[in-house]
């Protein structure tokens, strides 16, 4: 394993620690400053933990990224920090409602559907049901502070409903203001090599003057801030960047970064097939995304405050740049980045899924700190509270905790993180029941678990994995295999059992939902022959009854899948209990406005039994048909 370095233009801090703490400190003591400081979340999507230059570790990133690497030398970059999920909607939902995903049965994009498997056949299990959405009376970060005198500003993806466009949009979570262009992130067609952006006036992504295509999507963020200056508020920056399709619309940039690699532009415009971080096209996207930051910054910067005088906004702005979660590595055809030497990437809870880039600034936090301080995503609406002076509704709960101690202290100590009742925190867990992961990690100090569910007879899998990230000697933390190569659940049996019960125990305090086994899968699966039968069913009023054989496998648990506008084009499905009876009987009762509906039984070898039988997601792709073609209907 190689050793780690740390060579980056933040080691190269011109005035000094100390300098930058006095100056820092005294202008937060500022009795002039306005009381609310403006607060803004940039969020990047698939942005990799090695994909920006200030987190070179073993190898030097060819990305260039001046102006996130100069965000850094302006406060705290956080080396282990971390997206609450492996992918975009969950990271979003949970950030934006303080809720850890398990919690909020949002543990993946899309969601709102009836369990199945991805194919009948092929597929040993299949994900649980989840949440399309975040709940539209959800208390979201951006409602508090609205209620609080910010105006609050949304622009780029949003993504926290079944699709874009779904209920609930931004309007419905808190945001007064909100823009969602695509941008240069829109498909270039019919291919990547063609429209390319160029000088002329008429040209959508027309180049500025520094030869960069210009962006709706960062044009909207400057557009909420010159707006809103002279008022508190909060910009929730999503950008489109850097998610595929991977293409740049500027020709220069895809030839710098082809005559800097030593490659080609691809004969086949839709391949790339060259290993680690090789591909042009990504690269340009980054620096495209960096210079997109850059404006912004640069905008605040050079832009007197209205309501301080004499003074920059940025100077009472804090900012929070961060990704939904790891860079996604590869799609068919197509190699994108690699997160080495972190494993895999977007669609995994290993480091290379959730470990993201974390740069905050703002008033009051120390210029130029490197911390190794474990924090995460679900810390930003606390901390974010905090910042502004907010106080917590009552009755919210949050599963982050308060960062502004650390960043207003020290930010490398990590006593300054603590929960709600005072203890330091150590833990972190992950739960991504979905794709073909299947598993939860936690992390509690130096060491990672990781729990497969798919492992029962399954050759390539084992239940548990154990890794040791670092060693703490002495308050200081040595890499030892942040690469999560060496699984030491054999040799540290006790401990990996420990690990495995406090995963348990925080699971079932959130309530967590897990996959299940498909009793279609074609090969041998132990105890597939036991699934039950269901025979019949009935509906009276609102209440439904179903009948069924148990053939082996004992029925443990029942929940209706139902929908409220089956047949419509977002057409979303929930999830409510129901109750076994005696006799190897089902009843639920319908929510109002129910128009369609199936029943699960799970049986106690953890196979999902669905009546009447789902379609997997292949057949109603090919038949371009939706889950109520094949449910029950309801009787009026």
């Amino acid at each position: 394993m190689k050793n780690r370095k740390r060579i980056h233009l933040l080691d190269l801090i011109v005035l000094g620690a100390g300098t930058a703490v006095v100056c820092a400190g005294t202008a937060f003591a500022d009795n002039s400053r306005p009381a609310k400081p403006n607060v803004i979340l940039l969020l990047a999507d698939d942005l990799g933990w090695q994909d920006v230059k200030c987190y070179d570790v073993d190898e030097p990133s060819p990305m260039e990224t001046p102006h996130i690497d100069a965000l850094a030398k302006k406060g705290v970059l956080f080396w282990q920090g971390y997206a609450p999920a492996p992918t975009c909607a969950p990271t979003r939902c949970a950030i934006m409602s303080g809720n850890h995903p398990a919690r909020a049965q949002k543990t993946h994009v899309v969601g709102g559907a009836p369990p199945t498997p991805h194919n009948k056949t092929q597929h040993r299990m299949m994900p649980p049901w989840y949440s399309g959405r975040m709940p539209e009376d959800e208390v979201t970060l951006a409602k508090v502070l609205q209620k609080h005198g910010y105006t609050t500003g949304h622009c780029g993806k949003w993504h926290m409903a079944i699709n874009h466009n779904a209920f609930p949009q931004p309007e419905d979570q808190g945001f007064d203001w909100t823009r969602h262009s695509l941008g240069i992130t829109a498909r270039m067609r019919p291919h990547r090599l063609t429209g390319f952006a160029t000088s002329a006036p008429d040209d959508p992504h027309r180049l500025d003057e520094n030869g960069y295509p210009y962006h709706q999507n960062s044009e909207d963020a400057l557009t909420f801030v010159r707006e809103n200056k002279d008022k508190p508020f909060f910009l929730y920056y999503a950008a489109w960047l850097v998610h595929t399709p991977i293409q740049t619309r500027s020709e220069r940039l895809l030839d710098k970064y082809c005559k800097k690699l030593g490659v080609e532009r691809p004969e086949n415009p839709q391949e790339w097939k060259g290993e680690g971080q090789t591909n042009p096209f990504y690269c340009a996207m980054v620096e495209e995304f960096d210079y997109h930051v850059g404006k912004l910054i640069d905008y605040l910067e050079s832009t007197e405050d209205p309501r301080w005088p004499g003074h920059m906004l940025g100077e009472n702005a804090y900012i929070i740049f961060t990704s939904d979660n790891g860079g996604m590595e590869r799609v068919p055809g197509q190699v994108i980045t690699d997160n080495y030497p972190l494993d895999r990437g977007k669609i995994s809870a290993m480091e290379g899924g959730t470990r993201v880039p974390l740069i905050i600034t703002g008033p009051g936090i120390e210029a130029g700190v490197q911390s190794d301080v474990m924090v995460n995503g679900l810390d930003f609406y606390p901390t974010i509270l905090s910042l502004a002076g907010v106080e917590k509704p009552e009755d919210k709960h949050l599963d982050g905790c308060d960062l502004a101690p650390l960043l207003h202290g020290n930010p490398a100590d990590p006593s300054l993180v603590r929960e709600e009742d005072g203890a330091v925190r150590d833990t972190m867990t992950w739960h991504f029941p979905n794709s073909i992961a299947l598993e939860s990690t936690i992390r509690v100090g130096d060491y990672k678990l990781v729990r497969n569910y798919d492992h029962v007879n399954n050759p390539s899998s084992v239940e548990l994995e154990l890794f040791r990230l670092y060693k703490t000697k002495e308050g200081k933390q040595v890499r030892v295999d942040i690469e999560e190569s060496a699984n030491l659940a054999d040799s540290m049996p006790e401990k990996a059992q420990e690990m495995n019960r406090r995963l348990t125990k925080t699971l079932s305090e959130m309530e967590a939902s897990y996959p299940y086994y498909n009793p279609d899968f074609a090969d041998d699966l132990p105890h597939k022959g036991k699934v039950c039968t269901v025979l019949s069913h009935e509906q009276k009023g609102d209440v439904v009854e179903f009948a069924y054989r148990e053939n082996g496998a004992k029925v443990v648990r029942a929940n209706l899948i139902y929908t409220l506008n089956g047949g419509e084009k977002d057409e979303e499905w929930f999830r409510t209990p129901a109750r076994l009876l005696p006799g190897m009987k089902a009843s639920a009762r319908l929510p109002g406005g129910t128009t369609h509906y199936v029943i699960n039984l799970v049986d106690e070898n953890n196979f999902l039994e669905s009546y009447p039988e789902v379609v997997d997601a292949i057949t109603r792709a090919e038949k371009k048909s939706n889950f109520s073609a094949t449910a029950l209907k309801t009787k009026k």
